[in-house]
């Protein structure tokens, strides 16, 4: 119960330091008051929401895999939900962002089952051999949205939604990330089914899960989180992959235990990058989502790593 309170309370810490860097300092003035609460308050709350919602959907999609190497950032979901804003750019150019929420999460879905379905025919189901199946169907995606971009120019347009950067938020433009942290809340009540899934088909079966539908509740709050975090922040990569081994190989697998150390260390790793896209270069800002695909890269190949000793 310590070791949580100090966690929170860390978060709370540098949550507080970032409400305070950047270019204007912050004084005791209307104007800038109007900027706290106008940037940088909804920004870091948009950081916190999303490395919270991240780490989570994370773990739900290894339990669905039963892979700890996969998260949507590496099984197509975002990719799909790219695919998803580029059609509505080129259709629907001047649609709400509840509609660029509402395209995005559905074309998630489809990658998201698309993915587990495409898993279920491969007989060499070895630890390592999924996350790279998912890598490299996530890319053939990839291929596809870049290929539609060039062709209907819009490659620097979609490059705005795909780079994961906090630069841009306002307030009224991150609000749907409560979603977000809604469906963790839903995520956490059915935690204890979730890992019932993690057993198995059979296994589950047998203990008397409905397992056919927690699958697919599981897909979809992996599906809306994915959705939602790519219209409101771009994509994050590795997050979810990181964070759920890190508390995994301290914890165990329950997901009841475990899921709210990977919320709050979810949100104080993307707290944590995001100060240090602003700091690095200052004034200037790094895309969150190169510093965090620089030290979530490394951590994956050490992971990987390992795996292939352990079962070498």
């Amino acid at each position: 119960m310590l070791r949580i309170t100090f966690a929170v309370l860390l978060v709370i810490a540098l949550a507080m330091i970032s409400l305070f860097i950047g270019v204007i300092d912050i004084t005791a003035s209307d104007e800038n008051f109007a900027m706290l609460t106008l940037t940088r308050i909804p920004r870091t709350i948009a950081v916190l929401l999303t490395g919270m919602s991240l780490a989570v959907a994370g773990v739900i999609m290894q339990i669905l895999a039963r892979n700890k190497f996969v998260e949507p950032t590496t099984t197509g979901t975002v990719e799909w939900a790219t695919l998803g804003i580029l059609l509505i750019i080129i259709y629907a150019p001047h649609a709400s962002m509840m509609t660029k929420l509402i395209v995005a999460s559905l074309f998630s879905v489809i990658g998201s089952a698309s993915f587990l379905f495409l898993l279920s025919r491969i007989k060499l189901r070895s630890t390592v051999i999924v996350p790279l199946v998912g890598i490299i169907y996530g890319g053939i995606i990839s291929s596809i949205v870049m290929f539609i971009a060039f062709k209907y120019d819009l490659v620097q347009s979609i490059w705005t939604w795909v780079q994961g950067d906090f630069s841009m938020i306002l307030k009224g433009r991150y609000e749907l990330l409560w979603i977000s942290a809604l469906l963790c809340v839903l995520a956490y009540m059915t935690a204890n089914q979730f890992t019932l899934v993690g057993l198995g088909k059979s296994m589950s079966t047998n203990l008397g899960l409905n397992y056919k539908w927690y699958m697919a509740w599981g897909v979809l709050i992996v599906s809306l989180i994915s959705g939602i975090t790519v219209v409101t922040a771009g994509i994050i990569p590795f997050l979810g992959l990181v964070i759920p081994n890190l508390v995994s190989a301290v914890l165990g697998d329950s997901l009841k235990k475990t899921l709210p150390w990977i919320a709050i260390l979810g949100a104080l790793l993307v707290l944590v990058c995001d100060i240090a896209a602003r700091v690095i270069r200052f004034p200037y800002e790094i895309p969150i989502g190169i510093i965090m695909g620089v030290i979530g890269s490394l951590i994956f190949l050490s992971f990987i790593m390992k795996a292939n000793k352990r079962y070498a």
